[in-house]
């Protein structure tokens, strides 16, 4: 059979078929049969619309294609909850919650991710405005910022919007979701929904006195995902937390929660010098301390260590299969004791491979 190839849909829409068919074991005459069906589709509409199958395949294969995650190890297990046939906001609003809810498992986290509607395919475009489903508020205040500090351009918006939070370091922000041109529609996210982390240490008791926690699931909502030339801009998906992107990155840098000199106070350590390594002494304890508190309530996370050893076996995996790892080495790398990892000895091409998660225009004013 001929295939024609007179667009950039078709040219994505051909590549991908093949692709999930020759993944899954499917026949050469259903191959052809399904190219025929697509590229009929796309003539007549100019898209063209997956199978759940495919839906299911080809999210996992972005996530298996995702150049800065080191978690891939695990892109076969990703549940994908099929989303597209909703239109109003209040069916929005409850699958949003039907993913937290699946997702976070009383802390057995399960990765997941729901799709919506992709663009250009009867109905308005949706849009979530949130960077993640659960994410703390940022507050401008005299004294300075109280909560998240990557916060506070969306706290204010949400503000705008008619939410009011209580001032807190740790306030959820409500879900916010854009339908084509209307105006954005906000939910509070029901508390039950959000399960929370106190931080603690085994050996330090004052970390537990200043009152730290963190979310359990991260569930990026912003990112598109993009499978044989369809793109779908409202995709929210998960899988758990390695624990340095919180205790190194979301409670220690200094743009966010910065709560190394408080750590380095606990410890008795002299912060008048870099020479002290004060900052690299505090940094561990803050990651020891998210780690026992997370495993302490039986909530999923993984130790940089043992993230890094599941890419390597990712990698042999993929090089069983005859296909190239892609990666962001600057990504993969954990930001503490990287020389320690294999991957740091390691360099990957990162170049972009579909399906693919990317990033999307910020949707509202910063």
């Amino acid at each position: 059979m001929q295939v024609q190839k007179d667009s950039q849909v078709s040219k994505e829409a051909e590549l991908f078929i093949r692709q999930y068919y020759a993944e899954s074991g499917g026949s050469e005459n259903e191959l052809l049969l399904r190219l025929q069906e697509v590229l009929s589709e796309i003539d007549h509409t100019g898209s063209y619309k997956h199978t759940l199958e495919e839906l299911t395949f080809g999210a996992r294969v972005a996530w298996r294609n995702s150049n800065k995650c080191i978690g891939r190890l695990f892109w076969n297990s990703l549940t994908v909850m099929d989303a597209r046939g909703l239109k109003t906001e209040d069916e929005l609003f409850e699958a949003v919650f039907n993913h937290m809810r699946y997702a976070t498992n009383g802390g057995r986290i399960r990765p997941t991710i729901t799709i919506f509607e992709p663009v250009g395919q009867s109905g308005a475009q949706v849009r979530i405005w949130n960077h993640q489903l659960v994410r703390y508020a940022g507050y401008e205040t005299p004294e300075g910022i109280v909560g998240d500090p990557a916060s506070v351009a969306f706290t204010r918006v949400c503000m705008e919007l008619g939410w009011a939070g209580e001032g807190s370091p740790h306030d959820v922000l409500p879900i916010v979701i854009q339908c084509g041109d209307r105006q954005p529609a906000w939910r509070a996210v029901p508390p039950e929904l959000v399960l929370e982390v106190p931080i603690r240490h085994p050996e330090l008791p004052g970390i537990a006195e200043m009152g730290v926690k963190w979310y359990a699931v991260p569930m990026i909502s912003d990112m598109s995902l993009e499978i044989g030339g369809i793109l779908y801009s409202a995709a929210p998906f998960n899988g758990w937390y390695m624990e340095t992107e919180i205790g190194a990155r979301n409670l220690a840098d200094s743009g966010r929660y910065n709560l190394l000199p408080k750590v380095a106070e606990l410890m008795n350590l002299s912060t008048q010098s870099n020479v002290t390594l004060w900052k690299d002494k505090a940094l561990v304890e803050l990651n020891v301390a998210v780690l026992h508190s997370f495993k302490s309530d039986g909530v999923s996370i993984v130790d940089h260590h043992t993230a890094a050893e599941q890419f390597i076996r990712f990698e042999q995996q993929e090089q069983d299969a005859g296909r190239q790892v892609t990666g962001n080495w600057a990504w993969l790398i954990p930001p503490v004791s990287p020389a320690a990892t294999e991957i740091f000895h390691r360099s990957y091409t990162n170049d972009i491979v579909k399906p693919a998660y990317d990033y999307q225009r910020c949707p509202f004013h910063s």
